[in-house]
């Protein structure tokens, strides 16, 4: 009996939160829609949560079209289909591998950083004091985070693809010994393009997944300091596990 008393509260509220983030992302729709969300707060954030992120994508794109190489330079070895190259990293990274990872390393940065400081703001009082303004949080600064991410994840998922073929031909040329060229006319005769608008629709999703988790758990934070941190973890998580489950939908819808 207390075993099934432990599955059924950890289905209440596993249903609560599913529940508290859904509500969440009908109120930033419905905060988009109005068009009357703080346009210097979007700038800023555009800032913060994009061209702060570019270093750390780039490094991520790189190692990851590196990687991809290199898990098949063994078969390139054996077999000496070089021309297969470009289009097996290409494949990988434009439609499954470098949005999964870009969306991972921006939760990490963007999402735990987005909870912690609405959190921070909830705790110390400073939501209560806009609503005493007759200033609407949602509108001031959840919006406009929701925006950022969104437009910034979609273009720092196609930074990072470009980054990550460059990653694969540089491995490709110094490690393999296979020209660059030839792995670029690998990934160009592929065609790849549908792979790389279902990149960037997962960049899209992944973006609009993460900013309503974080600011469902930036907003619901209790308990001061400790309430937080156990906030920024719970983000995390959560936000991983809807990046994978969005990322299968899509690879089930495109394919």
């Amino acid at each position: 009996m207390k075993a099934v008393a432990a599955i059924g509260r950890k289905f209440l509220e596993v249903s609560d939160t599913v529940g508290g983030i859904t509500l969440t992302m009908l109120r930033i729709l419905r905060g988009v829609a109005r068009l009357s969300f703080d346009r210097d707060e979007t700038w800023l954030n555009l800032f913060k949560v994009g061209v702060k992120s570019y270093p750390i994508v780039i490094m991520t794109a790189l190692f990851t079209g590196a990687i991809m190489v290199i898990q098949s330079g063994q078969y390139v070895k054996q077999t000496g289909a070089t021309g297969l190259l470009g289009w097996g990293a290409g494949y990988a990274v434009l439609a499954e591998v470098g949005p999964v990872l870009i969306g991972l390393m921006f939760s990490g940065r963007v999402g735990a950083n987005n909870t912690a400081e609405l959190g921070t703001m909830k705790v110390t009082e400073q939501l209560d004091a806009l609503r005493a303004l007759a200033i609407d949080p949602m509108q001031h600064l959840v919006v406009p985070r929701f925006l950022a991410m969104v437009l910034m994840l979609l273009l720092l998922t196609a930074l990072g693809d470009l980054f990550a073929l460059i990653g694969g031909a540089l491995t490709s040329q110094f490690i393999l010994d296979v020209n660059w060229q030839v792995f670029f006319n690998g990934v160009f005769d592929s065609h790849l393009l549908p792979e790389y608008l279902v990149g960037l629709t997962k960049g899209v999703t992944f973006g609009a997944s993460i900013s309503v988790v974080s600011c469902f758990y930036g907003l619901g934070v209790s308990g001061g300091a400790a309430g937080v941190g156990r906030a920024v973890n719970n983000c995390v998580v959560t936000s991983a596990i809807g990046i994978f489950v969005w990322d299968y939908i899509i690879t089930y819808i495109a394919n």
